[in-house]
């Protein structure tokens, strides 16, 4: 008997696919191009990157500040990542339990009549009780591969938690100075609203005393009326971003999210991009398509062991009577242990295809890995060249706000002297307005453009955070 067992075995081992213990190598996953030494649009080539921990709290807002605070507490979606985390992690337990060996408890009760020679129909009763138990050898790190695969996908999910907080804490700041700049624009609507009132106040009092033409008046009037007209688009924008701002920290839509007295930052902080080798590091986006893409080469491991003998250990411990009361009796007791061995012969070419499904699904991975990196260093060398063109397109707007300023104030002094018509200081009082109102939006898209350097560059600080979180959720 033994012989014919171990002859079973080894028939079974002729038959393998391939040789050796080793069925899959892991594929490397190395960049088809060269990371370059230092970014395009960076001004100081090879520069260390300066850590940006709590980014924001370089503008020196505590309104922002507990803002931020909240989001990390209290945003949906980040309830939402924080299943999902717990989802693979319960997956991972699943997975794993695979690799175990099974233990159940069985009982039977019957009754059964049976005809037995001369002697007629016999009625019979029977109880058993037994403990079945199976253990899968994982010769081929099949299960192993499973599990691994799981594994990957679970840091892949926290990996990705992490990049949603950096994309919240920037839509956060967004979003708030966006609010901030609505303000400070209905604050300047209103200064030039009066600016233009007192004007045509002027002008009506000339035009009562016969110094000014009435065109005067309609022009000046006019004037006032579209000043006014723009206050409407600064209140729906102030709404809009409020509205989305308290979406974002988990709160009903509203107003007064944001602190009246706000202003806009004078001094606008930079962040030093550093190496583009160093983003590789910094980006959990891209660890997180990295590990997503070593659970798919996982996969194929597992696909290819599945084309392997399943060696599997079942036993069963327990007892069988016709007396209920004499079910674990010593002479009742029985068990029993046996290794059974599958080896696949033909399933119409089922588990081939899945190797070349998985290993289809592992090319795909890697094409989306290859594409997060490059996306990565492109969204750096747009928020730096943004920084770099939005700081000329200030320096413009505060020379074009200087000059209308000081033409408007001459073309007013003419006027009220008699010496010009109404027609300067009409378009004074236009080109002014528009250089204020430009000049607070090239600062707020400065701002936001250094907000996006921020994200791009990712970081580490997400870990704390990340830390805090689970804890949240385990209480």
């Amino acid at each position: 008997m033994r012989l014919r067992f171990f002859l079973l075995i080894g028939c079974g081992l002729l038959v393998l696919p391939g040789s050796g213990c080793t069925l899959h190598q892991p594929q490397p996953a190395t960049l088809p191009f060269s990371v370059p030494g230092g970014y395009v649009e960076s001004s100081g080539e090879g520069e260390p990157h300066t850590t940006l921990e709590h980014w924001w709290d370089r503008f020196g807002d505590s309104n922002l500040n507990a803002l931020m605070s909240e989001a990390f507490t209290a945003n949906p979606d980040l309830q939402q990542a924080y299943a999902r985390i717990e989802q693979a992690e319960a997956l991972v337990r699943t997975t794993g339990a695979a690799q175990r060996p099974t233990l159940d408890l069985a009982g039977a009760a019957g009754r059964r009549r049976q005809a037995v020679g001369v002697i007629g129909a016999v009625t019979a009763d029977t109880y058993s009780l037994s403990l079945p138990a199976s253990f899968e050898l994982d010769l081929w790190r099949k299960l192993a591969s499973r599990t691994e695969a799981a594994r990957l996908e679970q840091d892949a999910s926290r990996e990705e938690l992490k990049a949603l907080y950096l994309s919240l804490s920037a839509q956060v700041a967004d979003l708030y100075f966006l609010a901030v700049e609505q303000k400070a624009q209905l604050d300047l609507t209103d200064r030039n609203i009066a600016a233009f009132a007192d004007t045509l106040e002027r002008v009506e009092r000339r035009y009562r005393e016969g110094l000014v033409p009435p065109l005067d008046v309609y022009q000046s009037r006019q004037n006032l009326a579209a000043a006014r007209s723009r206050r409407p688009q600064f209140e729906n924008g102030l709404a809009t971003a409020e509205h989305a701002l308290s979406i974002l920290l988990g709160r009903y839509p509203g107003r007064g999210v944001v602190n009246d007295h706000r202003q806009l930052p004078q001094t606008i902080p930079d962040f030093s991009a550093g190496l583009p080798s160093q983003l590789l590091l910094r980006r959990p986006d891209i660890e997180a398509s990295l590990l997503r893409l070593r659970a798919s080469d996982a996969r194929i491991a597992a696909a290819i062991a599945e084309r392997f003998p399943a060696l599997r250990l079942t036993g069963s411990y327990g007892g069988q009577s016709a007396e209920l009361g004499d079910l674990l009796a010593s002479g009742n007791i029985f068990w029993n242990l046996l290794l059974n061995l599958a080896q696949p012969l033909y399933d119409g070419g089922r588990r081939a295809a899945e190797v070349d499904r998985s290993r289809a699904v592992f090319r795909e991975n890697l094409a989306g890995y290859y594409k997060s990196v490059l996306t990565a260093f492109r969204e750096v060398e747009d928020a730096l060249a943004a920084g770099r063109t939005g700081e000329e397109r200030i320096a413009r707007l505060r020379q074009s706000e200087e000059a209308s300023a000081a033409a408007l104030r001459l073309a007013l002094d003419r006027y009220l002297q008699g010496l010009s018509e109404y027609l300067p200081v009409l378009t004074a009082q236009g080109l002014h307005f528009d250089a204020q109102s430009q000049l607070l939006s090239a600062r707020r898209q400065l701002i936001a453009d250094r907000v996006t350097l921020a994200r791009t560059l990712g970081g580490d600080w997400m870990d704390e955070e990340l830390i805090d979180g689970l804890q949240r959720v385990a209480h």
